[in-house]
């Protein structure tokens, strides 16, 4: 079994991040000492690789992950999923809700990972656990309950994009959410058709499921409420030096993102109150 990080959650401890997930303590110790401290259980299913930028600045996407949802009392462990470090059945039974993060591979390859990763999803869903599928997360959290995905096409969005909330969806009435927000964005992929008995939550005038929902239990978002600005603009400059995109595209965007804030608290809210189950 690969070795789980846990992490009892007070919130002063973020910046020892990095330090706790070096821990070497098993599997079995982790279990016992959460069943002391009680509280809910959560699990970021990591799908991409830490770049040096984002593992010295934030300790990796899982601690950002866990400063945007992460509460007093909670723990939260980190599966690097693209890694080939998934949970065995043992621990899924642990975990009150997963979060599937973004990555720079294509929700519609069949990379044994990912084919691993479906199936799990398909698991954690007959078991009602709660999801919340962020970017690639959003798009193999689709195609798992039976939709479809690809290359958008509109091509890239990046930046940061004003989407509209559909005034009808009964999660979101519950928060009294604004009818518009903005949220920063990253993606070539898209999900192109919802999955059966899927409900459109969200939409841009780029991408036509910005969000969707599946039952009470499993959400999707196309952006990234859990980035900063600062993060973006660190991708922007990866995505051009590995030529993604190109400097005409990667000015633009910049300038862009100066122009404009995302919505960030409102998005912490409404992915806080989802994977807490207060929705």
């Amino acid at each position: 079994h690969p070795i789980t990080p846990s992490l009892s959650l007070s919130l002063s401890l973020f910046l020892f991040l990095e330090p706790i997930l070096e821990s070497d303590a098993s599997h079995t110790e982790l279990y016992r000492e959460r069943e002391k401290m009680g509280g809910k259980r959560f699990a970021v299913l990591l799908c991409a690789e830490d770049s040096e930028y984002v593992k010295k600045k934030y300790g990796g996407y899982f601690g950002v992950f866990v400063k945007m949802l992460g509460e007093e009392g909670e723990t939260w462990d980190v599966y690097r999923v693209a890694a080939g470090e998934f949970p065995d059945d043992g621990e899924i039974v642990h975990y009150d809700g997963f979060v599937i993060t973004g990555s720079c591979n294509d929700a519609h390859g069949n990379d044994a990972w990912i084919c691993k990763l479906l199936n799990l999803l398909k698991k954690l869903d007959s078991m009602k656990k709660r999801v919340l599928g962020i970017c690639f997360g959003h798009q193999i959290l689709g195609r798992a309950l039976g939709g479809k995905t690809g290359r958008a096409v509109s091509g890239w969005d990046i930046g940061v994009t004003t989407v509209h909330l559909s005034p009808s969806s009964k999660l979101l009435g519950s928060l009294t959410m604004p009818s518009l927000m903005s949220v920063i964005e990253c993606h070539q992929d898209e999900v192109r058709e919802l999955p059966p008995k899927a409900e459109v939550m969200a939409w841009s005038k780029k991408t036509g499921i910005e969000m969707f929902r599946y039952g009470d239990h499993m959400m999707g978002i196309q952006g990234h409420p859990e980035y900063t600005k600062d993060i973006l603009l660190h991708l922007i400059d990866r995505l051009l030096l590995r030529n993604f995109i190109t400097e005409t595209y990667a000015s633009e965007v910049k300038a862009s993102v100066d122009a404009q804030e995302p919505d960030r608290e409102a998005w912490k809210k409404l992915c806080t109150s989802f994977i807490k189950g207060r929705l």
